[in-house]
């Protein structure tokens, strides 16, 4: 059975060691390509779009997938959204494969924004310096909030860059407590933004937060498109394999 992973994270590369070498199962990986060095997969992988719904469903019916597993970020609602619409016009099972998100604990300071224009108003009254683990693409919705510093990371430089008074760090989790704690009092951070990605590569930085006292400004997940969800790769391969009938 012919396979197709969109990947990107690290559940989508859990899933594809799985796969490596499978007697029933024929699996590449498809990766958006918006990360300028990826670690790739062990799979066959490709990188670039596929021109929205039409692209991709016409990629799945001329080359034939029996299968595809959704495991891409938790916040790449677009191309999830086109998935979800291929999947159905083209007739093939679709698995969304993500990881749980966090849920606040003791201690914690969060505050919900449903998107991150939300997030950054309300960092208005929280502080001098913020910290932005937010990835690189929506940046720039912060120059709304420019009398704040910023320390930014993300894996790859912003784009635009930013105008904002900022230090940039380019940096790839996991991360650990005694990093996150040292950051945090270097540049005198007083309130962290983040997507609730959930995950262990970046969760050091909530542990940090709790400990310093620091407010975490906490952007809600998309809303999920009806599609059938698993947390785990070992989930994934079950679903695959009772397709498959292997």
């Amino acid at each position: 059975m012919k396979a197709l992973i969109l990947g990107g994270t690290t559940e989508a590369t859990a899933l594809a060691r799985l796969l490596v070498g499978h007697p029933a199962i024929d699996a590449t990986v498809s990766l958006a390509g918006r990360t300028k060095q990826p670690v790739l997969p062990p799979l066959p992988t490709r990188i670039g779009g596929f021109g929205g719904v039409d692209g991709l469903a016409e990629h799945l019916a001329a080359n034939g997938i029996q299968a595809v597993v959704d495991a891409t970020h938790p916040f790449a609602d677009q191309i999830s959204a086109n998935a979800a619409a291929a999947c159905v016009r083209a007739g093939v099972p679709l698995l969304v494969l993500t990881r749980k998100p966090w849920t606040p604990g003791v201690g914690d300071r969060w505050i919900g924004a449903p998107d991150m224009a939300a997030a950054a108003e309300a960092l208005r009254s929280l502080g001098d310096t913020a910290f932005l683990t937010i990835g690189r693409q929506e940046v720039a919705v912060f120059e709304a909030v420019p009398d704040k510093t910023y320390l930014i990371r993300a894996v790859d430089p912003p784009e635009p860059a930013p105008t904002l008074r900022h230090t940039l760090i380019l940096d790839r989790g996991p991360f650990t407590l005694d990093g996150e704690l040292a950051l945090l009092e270097e540049h005198r951070v007083d309130v962290i933004v983040s997507k609730n990605s959930g995950g262990t590569a970046t969760e050091a930085k909530l542990e940090a937060a709790r400990r310093r006292g620091i407010p975490v400004v906490m952007v809600e997940r998309p809303r999920g498109n009806g599609v059938p969800e698993v947390h785990d790769a070992p989930a994934a391969l079950r679903w695959l394999e009772a397709i498959s009938g292997g």
